[in-house]
């Protein structure tokens, strides 16, 4: 039982420490967004990546690094509407 608790307790502390591992309330909405921003920032972060896309698109560099860095601010579209209690 000891062992339960203790794991909860460190599972608490990561989620609270880290946004992205996200918590018992987060919405699947709020997940996604986090998945996205996650995959754009590392894109952004590998040139080689960045690299790839570029070539894929038939796009240059800084315009395929200005389109991942607007993808960031509403990766998901806008948020649901959020029902009243």
């Amino acid at each position: 039982m000891g062992d339960r608790y203790n794991i909860h307790s460190q599972l608490e502390h990561l989620q609270s420490k880290y946004i992205g591992t996200g918590h018992a309330d987060t919405t699947k909405y709020e997940w996604l967004v986090n998945q996205h921003r996650d995959s754009c920032s590392s894109y952004l972060g590998h040139p080689d990546l960045l690299n790839y896309f570029a070539i894929a698109e038939n796009e240059a560099k800084a315009r395929v690094r200005f389109n991942l860095m607007e993808k960031m601010l509403q990766p998901c579209g806008p948020p649901p509407d959020k029902p009243e209690d």
